[in-house]
């Protein structure tokens, strides 16, 4: 799913041709996005109606002595007595609205919970991207040849293969427990803030300077480069001016999705480091089958998903002058 507006085919195409071509990519990304949207929903409430278990038994615990009549009540108040796709219907409906339900854990909406909780995460993940963006742009550019190229693949190889969590906790051991730097526990909000996101930057910064760096040599062997250094400019300029802006295209759309992804994935991060935030709010729903969190959590991500797709559409635009719809192409 893309904002894919496509360019005017001749020099002197009236604007509002562009205009059009823009309402029209903008409609079938928000269909798309919609589309994307009801998959999710509807995997995560089939896959959760699989899952063996009735909520109500997690609900009340395993010593409870509730009789049988009281946990049908139960049922019938959560409606979880109603044929599964009078429930999947209903919840979609709920959804058109607004409302993603009651938690049976916590019982509170469930937006209230994940406005509670987004926060949190959202910041984590958005500290972490900015982190990793700040170590692999320049790694990328001053590591693509020679033996720093190796060393770099090398390094950025052992980055990516650590498991998040153990990162994490060798990072908590060292600049917590050892050097008393930075704290687990304790201090402010951005000190508390700096060893999880850079647990969670550090592999994202080896995966995007590997495909910055390969971007920037599928560039540099574009014909432009040619015509560009003919003109006397340095290499320095053709890499600041041009070639980096072709690689940053790839490396953006691949940014967008991690950053996605960090919001689902911050769990361990959130559990070693004993935050708040998403990730935990999802693994106690999981493990105490609260439906509609877990599924307030996949709308959530879903619709986080559609709007960085967009806006990693949108900065495409900004970086490639190509991409835009009243860009001429030469003939």
């Amino acid at each position: 799913m893309s904002l894919n507006v496509s360019p005017a085919k001749r020099p002197g195409t009236p604007n509002f041709r562009g205009g059009r071509a823009l309402v029209r990519a903008v409609v079938k990304f928000l269909v798309g996005g919609a589309i994307v949207l009801w998959g999710a929903i509807t995997l995560a409430f089939g896959v959760l109606k699989l899952v063996p278990g009735d909520p109500v038994d997690v609900m009340l615990g395993p010593m409870s002595s509730v009789p049988p009549e009281v946990r049908a009540e139960i049922r019938a108040n959560l409606g979880l007595d109603e044929p599964v796709l009078v429930q999947y219907f209903s919840y979609l409906g709920r959804v058109l609205q607004g409302d993603l339900g009651q938690s049976y854990q916590q019982h509170k909406p469930v937006a209230q919970i994940l406005g509670e909780q987004a926060v949190p995460t959202m910041l984590l993940a958005l500290f972490a991207l900015v982190l990793a963006i700040a170590i692999a742009v320049p790694a990328a550019l001053a590591t693509r040849r020679g033996f720093l190229r190796g060393l770099a693949n090398f390094t950025e190889l052992i980055a990516v293969s650590a498991p998040v969590f153990w990162t994490a906790m060798l990072l908590a051991s060292i600049f917590s427990y050892q050097l008393q730097w930075l704290p687990v526990i304790g201090g402010n909000e951005f000190t508390r803030l700096i060893l999880p996101a850079v647990s969670m930057a550090l592999p994202i910064s080896g995966v995007l300077a590997q495909v910055l760096r390969q971007g920037l040599d599928r560039a540099e062997n574009q014909p432009f480069t040619l015509t560009v250094l003919a003109r006397g400019r340095s290499r320095t300029a053709l890499v600041a001016t041009h070639t980096l802006r072709h690689a940053l295209v790839g490396t953006l759309t691949l940014g967008g999705f991690i950053f996605g992804s960090l919001l689902g994935g911050a769990v361990l991060v959130e559990t070693v480091f004993a935050r708040p935030g998403l990730g935990r709010v999802t693994l106690e729903a999981i493990l105490g089958r609260d439906l509609p969190v877990v599924m307030g959590v996949v709308v959530l991500s879903g619709v986080v998903f559609i709007v960085i797709n967009l806006v990693v559409d949108l900065l495409a635009l900004v970086i490639d002058p190509r991409l835009r719809p009243n860009r001429a192409v030469a003939p």
